[in-house]
């Protein structure tokens, strides 16, 4: 029997064809499924907000009666939304983030070690089904454009003049990216303790916190009052985002407070979200400095993901570099990764309204912690290839 192979040279066209048509498929599923976009008819009400001189942060808009949740310089970003029609902006943004999940899967891939453009096509075809991604172009989210701030400064080469700008940038618009600052500069101490020098990170920190300053400094100077009230008070009202124990909720927080039956889990989660913050964070320091870059990224994005009071099942569209990080480095680990994030078996238990969530079973309980399980077992991986390694940091 002969295999026949496609020309090298014909590769990358039918590698295109196929992600348009997975896109196109993907396009007419959502449209089949009327889809709400509902996060970014939030986004246009903060940017009417914003032209109209209202209260940023007493606006309750859509059928949810959804609140304004990111920092003030979100909300300048999104008035250009309100210059469009609510049909021309949904159009709009499904196709901006196709095209920014294509440019996430090119930079995982490179984080990867594997930069072939026919993969880049490839796994975006199949990417764009998996739930994180799915549910982010179906409510409309910025998730895409915030990872790929991050890890396009991730990939700029040491010293690089605007590395930083990216990850101040996206923590501006949503905070969570600023554990990547955090990353780098604990991770120049280090290196200042061993050699002397904090090296590139320290710089590259120092242009995170610059570039977040500056944005924040601007909203402050256009939105003086809506900006005191966000970084004295609603930043620290976790619960404006929605319930806790919410299936959707993929963090530490929300599986603890499914485990407890309690809507607070209170100081179970505190500690519990302390230690995973200082192994993860201690996890991709290791790995930075001993030269292992794609592992320290992915194991700060998901320590983000798992402390963060509330993290959606959308925002760990970080799975997508978790898992081609896995399917170059341990096949068998990403075969049991993948489905985890394409299975969508976190909606298989009871939610929706009367909390249903606060009543689950031993296997509904496992279900609905699945991410947070994935992002946990990545992170042991990492800290077991790390102690594998011969050089000492």
């Amino acid at each position: 029997m002969t295999v026949i192979t496609a020309p090298r040279a014909h590769r990358v066209p039918v590698a295109l064809g196929a992600c348009l048509l997975s896109f196109a498929a993907f396009w007419c599923a959502q449209r089949a499924a009327h889809v709400s976009m509902i996060d970014l008819m939030v986004y246009r009400a903060e940017g009417e907000t914003v032209r109209a001189g209202g209260d940023l942060y007493a606006l309750r808009t859509t059928e949810a009666h959804l609140p304004t949740t990111y920092p003030p310089f979100a909300a300048l970003l999104f008035t250009p939304l309100t210059l469009l029609d609510t049909a021309a902006v949904r159009t709009l943004a499904t196709a901006g983030n196709l095209a920014l999940l294509v440019a996430f899967v090119a930079l995982s891939l490179r984080l990867a070690g594997h930069a072939r453009v026919e993969s880049v096509w490839w796994v975006s075809a199949a990417a764009v089904w998996c739930e994180p991604v799915w549910t982010t172009l179906r409510y409309g989210q910025i998730n895409l454009l915030l990872a790929v701030l991050v890890l396009w400064d991730l990939s700029r080469r040491p010293g690089h003049r605007w590395a930083g700008a990216g990850i101040g940038l996206a923590a501006a618009v949503k905070l969570t990216p600023a554990l990547f600052a955090v990353f780098l500069l604990v991770t120049g101490f280090v290196e200042y303790l061993r050699r002397g020098s904090g090296g590139p990170w320290s710089r590259h920190a120092g242009t995170a916190a610059a570039t977040f300053a500056g944005a924040t400094l601007l909203a402050a100077a256009v939105l003086p009052y809506d900006s005191w009230r966000f970084w004295t008070r609603m930043v620290f009202e976790a619960g404006r985002v929605g319930l806790v124990e919410d299936t959707a909720n993929q963090s530490l927080r929300g599986v603890l407070a499914r485990l407890l039956h309690t809507t607070e889990p209170g100081v179970w989660w505190a500690a519990t979200a302390a230690v995973a913050a200082a192994g993860g964070l201690g996890l991709a320091v290791v790995a930075e400095l001993r030269g292992r870059r794609p592992w320290a990224v992915v194991a700060c994005a998901v320590t983000a993901l798992l402390v963060s009071p509330v993290s959606w099942s959308h925002h760990w569209v970080w799975c997508v570099p978790m898992t081609l990080l896995l399917a170059a480095t341990c096949r068998t680990a990403a075969l049991c990764t993948a489905p985890v994030f394409f299975s969508y078996a976190l909606w298989w238990v009871p939610h929706g309204p009367g909390r249903l969530e606060l009543d689950q079973s031993g296997v509904e309980l496992t279900l609905s912690a699945l991410y947070v399980g994935a992002g946990s077992a990545f992170l042991v991986l990492t800290g077991v290839r790390l102690s594998r390694t011969c050089r000492t940091v």
